[in-house]
């Protein structure tokens, strides 16, 4: 009996596994084939779909943007040569050669005659031959060199707060940091004339955005009464120069605001480091305000300083948080030696010689006088060396541009649309301690012969059309 038993089941087990192996490897069979099927009518449906997005699409060559680009070049060049990516053949000063001559030029920002200086080129120089031309690492891994403490601990003392931190680009520096400090349950305020890099890092961050009118710490201040209570940070931001209008922020006024409502306050001081106080340790100094008051002190080492890169100082706990989780400085090679040398000879040279401080600012009203004497419209511009010539019109600006540069050697570069709005097209005009009050005479009485010329000649053609069309 048990024999049997045990033979039958055997029997009868081994015909149910067979039996549903077999079935299972229809079906398998039957799934593969109708998976088959289905990406075969996948791939000739993608195929068929794929042939219908237009070229522009995977064609840079025909990118909407870049054609665009390509339409407004070739009209400014139909008046005359890009005034774009032209080559400059010598050291930075108020002289510059292009194409083996000699022009007066005014679209760098060298402020306070450091690029080419022979304490700042040695310093560069000195720092090649010790440490070589690059870190090779990033510097929290490899790339630390002595030169860097000594460029943060300089930084520092200079605007007066605990430490700093430097980044290889202004640009980046400001991408990197707000878009690391703030997220999406914050907002981030920022006046409405900010740099991209601003914009930009508010746009990494996830945050809330919202921009204010320009310089309006009073319109600031009711945004935020009606706001702040629905975010857990606020970062407000503003700039210690504004480089298109040349103005400079009642930075007490926005202390004020950041304090009553309990948010963070960041100063980009690219164009007023260097340049604004009696130092040049910029607008805190400018408006004597204690330091500590603003959180984020932004600056960048590629103007007044004659270097590359930016920085990033407050106090040691937001300085040491960004050394060890920013990912554009964790993930990044530390700053190349001969830069972080000559940012900090400069620094060391400026505060020797304060007087280039002093010069650049009154070259800079020297300027903006003798525009304003012209009749010119300067916006405005106010104790800065940027000092923008409005047009109003993006072609003329360019053509304003061109015809300086060929006739009277002149370079400097406009800003039109969709830089500025149509109506705020401009020259716009970096004055330096390296400028006299010859070069800035000639420059003005140049700027209105030009300027004069382009409208008599434009009212004549427009006169001309209107008789024709009568």
């Amino acid at each position: 009996h048990l024999l049997r038993a045990a033979d039958a089941v055997l029997e009868e087990w081994n015909r149910i596994k067979a039996e549903d192996a077999a079935a299972e490897a229809e079906a398998a069979a039957a799934a593969a084939a109708a998976a088959q099927k289905q990406a075969a009518e996948l791939a000739a449906k993608h195929a068929k779909d794929v042939d219908s997005i237009p070229a522009e699409m995977f064609d840079f060559d025909l990118r909407p943007e870049y054609v665009a680009l390509k339409e407004g070049l070739g009209r400014m060049e139909m008046t005359g040569p890009n005034v774009f990516f032209r080559p400059h053949e010598s050291i930075t000063r108020s002289t510059t050669i292009m194409d083996g001559c000699e022009f007066l030029t005014f679209s760098n920002y060298n402020y306070i005659a450091m690029a080419g200086e022979p304490y700042v080129v040695g310093a560069a120089k000195n720092a090649v031959d010790k440490y070589g031309t690059t870190v090779s690492a990033s510097r929290v891994a490899g790339g630390e060199k002595p030169l860097h403490r000594e460029l943060e601990t300089a930084i520092a003392n200079l605007i007066g707060v605990e430490d700093s931190i430097v980044m290889l680009g202004g640009h980046t520096t400001n991408v990197n940091t707000i878009g690391h400090l703030c997220g999406s349950e914050d907002v981030v305020l920022y006046d409405a004339l900010a740099h991209n890099s601003i914009v930009q890092g508010c746009i990494l961050s996830g945050s809330k955005r919202v921009s204010f009118p320009h310089n309006d710490f009073a319109a600031l201040d009711n945004i935020l009464t009606g706001i702040r209570m629905k975010y857990k940070r606020a970062l407000i931001i503003i700039e210690g120069i504004y480089s298109v209008d040349g103005d400079i922020p009642n930075l007490p006024e926005f202390i004020q605001v950041k304090q009553k409502h309990k948010c963070l306050l960041m100063v980009d001081e690219a164009h007023s480091i260097g340049v604004l106080g009696a130092r040049g340790a910029g607008i805190g100094e400018y408006h004597g305000v204690n330091p500590t008051d603003v959180d984020i002190w932004m600056g960048t080492l590629s103007k007044a300083f004659s270097s590359a890169g930016g920085y990033i100082a407050g106090k040691t706990s937001l300085v040491e948080y960004l050394k060890y989780t920013a990912p554009g400085f964790v993930f990044s090679v530390g700053m190349s030696p001969p830069n972080a040398a000559a940012a900090l000879a400069s620094i060391q040279l400026m505060l020797k010689e304060p007087e280039r401080v002093s010069r650049c600012i009154a070259r800079g009203k020297f300027f903006l006088e003798a525009a304003k004497a012209r009749g010119l419209d300067t916006g405005p511009s106010f104790d800065t060396p940027v000092v923008p010539i409005v047009i109003g019109n993006s072609f003329q600006c360019i053509r304003l541009s061109q015809a300086l540069m060929k006739n009277h050697k002149i370079g400097v570069h406009p800003m039109v649309y969709p830089s500025v709005p149509e109506d705020g097209a401009r020259l716009r005009f970096f004055v330096t301690a390296a400028h006299t009050e010859e070069h800035l005479l000639r420059a003005a009485d140049a700027v209105l012969e030009e300027w004069n010329r382009i409208k008599t000649e434009d009212a004549t053609s427009e006169a001309a059309a209107m008789q024709a069309k009568a």
